[in-house]
């Protein structure tokens, strides 16, 4: 079972994110935040494998939160959803030690597909 913490601001979107991965036979949704600065206590208490990560969200961004986990959790990887899908955005992921980065207008079978290969490690 791969344990998942989701980060975004945007109630809706971590709702249907978490039902939509929930529907998984492998994947389970631990923990859901609604701000960056809430990742890596969240990540900690919940165990999380892997964190889905919103790059704009209060307190801290998405990129900020990823290259949190990587020095504090490194155990934890980190996925970087976002609507906007700019090579700024997906070089700063990468650099920050982001795992990987989808948009959000991916089908949820590829998203599952994601978590499943930054989980790997692929």
């Amino acid at each position: 079972m791969i344990r998942l913490l989701l980060a975004d601001d945007q109630a809706l979107v971590r709702g249907a994110l978490a039902a939509l991965l929930d529907l998984e036979t492998d994947l389970e949704v631990v923990a859901q935040v609604g701000r960056g600065d809430e990742v890596l206590d969240a990540a900690r208490a919940s165990a999380a494998d892997v964190a889905l990560l919103d790059v704009e969200m209060p307190g801290l961004d998405g990129i900020a939160a990823a290259a949190a986990l990587r020095r504090e959790l490194p155990e934890c990887r980190s996925l970087v959803v976002t609507t906007f899908g700019r090579p700024g955005y997906l070089r700063r992921a990468l650099d920050a030690g982001a795992s990987g980065f989808v948009v959000k207008d991916t089908p949820a079978d590829r998203l599952a597909d994601a978590v499943r290969r930054v989980h790997a490690g692929l």
